[in-house]
């Protein structure tokens, strides 16, 4: 099988495992940045308030479409960005990828991966929000929650095919934040790797090169993201009320007029809704994910060549 394609798939069941496990903060980050309302509550008062209204699993309100949303991200994004630098290395006849390779390749892999999965967020998000406005008096009918396919068809019936493409515009722009991961990450591995190195090769071992651990690879992850989510958050928030369909949100006139108007009408704080479920949520999902994805690469390698 294609190195690419092992990359591919143990990105996308990488990215399952860690999707499963933070799903709640994603969920919690969601509707927090698409509110609007001035009122803010607590991570803890938002968990007890959902799970009052819907019931624990309301909390994993979106999985589904999620689960398959980080798959094929996942899986699309290691595809082209294994396949880009497989290209440049040899092409370099180098080892390793400098900061602007770097940033070349994670334009090109995340551009690709954008414009594929977003239809698969748009649903997303769609159903982590249909219940967000739900009333908490137990004598109004509840809101049914709809599955996929009803979500789909909900939204195509609503606004025709070209919704699924809305937050386009800024979930380009953020392409930025796995270029900023992947660039931080890969020039972090390399420092690590050529520090260990030269330690070992100080110690006596003149050939050694210095493999990363699962560890490593977990808090290089983590790092990594936490860099990237920071920078972008703003546009974070534009791009999850696009996507929700939020009302406001499609009468913005660009990315840069949502995050102005944002402003305006919410504050400066109106940009940072949410930051705090999803820091957490996405520095544990990239830890999970490069320690995952590098151990199936590992083993699916290793079983093909058996």
């Amino acid at each position: 099988m294609d190195d690419s394609l092992i990359h591919s798939l143990a990105g996308a069941l990488g990215g399952i495992v860690a999707m499963s496990c933070t799903y709640p903060l994603i969920f919690l980050s969601t509707r927090a940045a698409v509110e609007t309302k001035t009122e803010s509550k607590s991570t803890y008062q938002a968990i007890l308030d959902i799970i009052k209204r819907e019931g624990a699993m309301g909390l994993y309100s979106g999985l589904s479409s999620s689960l398959l949303g980080v798959a094929v991200t996942n899986g699309v994004y290691y595809y082209f960005y294994e396949r880009s630098r497989g290209v440049v290395l040899k092409r370099g006849g180098s080892k390793a990828l400098s900061t602007g390779e770097s940033i070349l390749i994670g334009l090109i892999a995340g551009s690709a991966t954008t414009i594929i999965s977003n239809p698969i967020w748009v649903v997303q998000t769609s159903q982590a929000v249909q219940t967000m406005n739900q009333s908490e008096d137990s004598s109004q009918p509840k809101v049914r929650k709809l599955s996929i396919m009803e979500t789909v068809q909900s939204i195509l019936a609503k606004d025709g095919v070209p919704a699924l493409w809305r937050g386009i515009g800024p979930a380009l722009v953020l392409v930025i934040n796995p270029v900023l991961q992947y660039t931080v990450f890969e020039q972090l591995k390399n420092a690590l790797i050529t520090s260990r190195t030269a330690k070992l090769r100080a110690a006596g071992a003149a050939a050694a090169v210095a493999v990363l651990s699962d560890w490593d690879f977990f808090f290089l992850g983590a790092l990594s993201k936490l860099v990237a989510t920071s920078t972008t958050y703003p546009y974070i928030v534009v791009k999850s009320r696009l996507q929700a369909g939020h009302a406001r949100a499609l009468k913005y006139k660009s990315s840069l007029d949502g995050i102005l108007t944002i402003i305006k009408e919410e504050g400066a704080e109106g940009l940072f809704k949410g930051i705090g479920s999803k820091l957490v949520q996405s520095v544990l999902t990239a830890a999970i994910l490069f320690a995952c994805q590098r151990r199936i690469y590992e083993i699916t390698k290793k079983t093909l060549s058996a």
